[in-house]
């Protein structure tokens, strides 16, 4: 297998040295890698990172039809990933796997994020086509895979969904903060929503609750105005660390957290056409997740006993909800082992691996 990937400033390949006429080239774990000089952030502009799609569909046009293979996989976002897809299936009829893991530009319409008409067709063109010449889809979520459906009913498509990694616990490091810290992890920006858990913080504040903290864990683009506004209204409540390699981050959530957050802006393009990292990285850890959001995830969530999911926009319930899971600590146990649970029966990565490992070989 071939991997050909851009950069990430938090994130390591495996290769190191300099890059060559922006490639560097090596071997990890028995895999070959290709990695671009197309460094990524989600602080980025919108116009910064559309280039850089762009740019890394470019040369990956360029070595799907140069390299030896028999099947290309392109995962999205963005919508550009499947450009080199389609160009090798026309020009060399090489099988082509699309893995769709949000709906664009469903998502960036319903954000109000991307607004001019043309770009919003394009879009909707590249998408048509990305669904097209796909000999078949991967989905992470129900509602991407009915959004397939939907733009191209003939479609085989299926549903697997992020994984959990198993997570066994050092029983020798116990928590010893004697706070309740809830936590958010990864990006920062206008999808998340954040400032809903600092109106939390707020409200915490006022009717006295100190034994609270929210700690965000993570980069991007809306971080700055985040700290700026914890700053200025002296929200001593919540904590901002940068962001952390995934096994760090493991070791830290197990000592230092109590409950994890899962929190999007109130957008319903949201409930069922995302498949958050986060949330099956918590379930691993045995953490309760309290869920700001309708959806699939909040009908797991609630159907399983794993968590609370409060409905957005409504700072009592929230702020109420995490008050319960810290006077309640037994309930609150039970939620943490509901979650682990949960995370080995439904969303085991061993097993999600070979379900997408078949789809990928199966006979058409």
């Amino acid at each position: 297998m071939t991997l050909v990937c851009g950069s990430y400033w938090i994130a390591n390949s495996g290769l190191s040295g300099d890059y060559i006429n922006g490639v560097r080239k090596g071997n990890v774990d028995g895999i070959k890698l290709i990695e671009l000089e197309l460094p990524y952030s989600n602080s980025d502009s919108l116009i910064k990172r559309t280039l850089l799609f762009f740019k890394y569909s470019y040369v990956g046009v360029r070595i799907a039809l140069s390299y030896p293979y028999d099947l290309l996989f392109a995962t999205s976002t963005p919508l550009t990933a499947g450009i080199p897809g389609i160009v090798a299936k026309l020009l060399r009829r090489k099988s082509f796997i699309f893995e769709v893991r949000d709906l664009w530009p469903e998502l960036p319409r319903a954000m109000g994020v991307i607004k001019n008409p043309i770009v919003l067709k394009f879009m909707d063109i590249l998408e048509t086509f990305s669904y097209k010449f796909a000999d078949r889809c991967v989905a992470l979520a129900p509602g991407i895979a009915q959004g397939i459906s939907q733009k191209y009913p003939q479609k085989k498509v299926t549903i697997i969904p992020n994984g959990s990694d198993k997570f066994v616990p050092d029983n020798s490091i116990r928590k010893s903060h004697n706070k309740f810290v809830a936590v958010f992890t990864g990006a920062h920006g206008q999808a998340n929503g954040l400032d809903a858990v600092l109106d939390v913080a707020l409200h915490l504040k006022r009717i006295g609750v100190v034994d609270i903290q929210f700690q965000f864990i993570g980069d991007g683009k809306l971080k700055p105005h985040l700290i700026e506004r914890s700053t200025t209204e002296q929200l001593d409540n919540c904590l901002f660390l940068s962001p952390m390699a995934k096994h760090d981050l493991f070791q830290y959530l197990h000592v230092n957290a109590d409950v994890g957050l899962m929190i999007l802006d109130n957008i319903p393009a949201f409930y069922n056409g995302t498949s958050p990292n986060k949330f099956f990285d918590y379930l691993s850890l045995g953490l309760p997740v309290l869920n700001n959001y309708p959806g699939w995830l909040a009908t797991l969530i609630e159907s399983h006993t794993c968590g609370i999911v409060v409905p957005p926009g409504n700072i009592e319930a929230f702020a109420n909800a995490l008050i319960q899971m810290k006077d309640s600590p037994s309930s609150t146990q039970l939620m943490s082992h509901q979650a682990v649970n949960l995370s080995r029966k439904d969303f085991d990565r061993s097993s999600l691996a070979q379900d997408f490992v078949n789809f990928l070989v199966m006979n058409d």
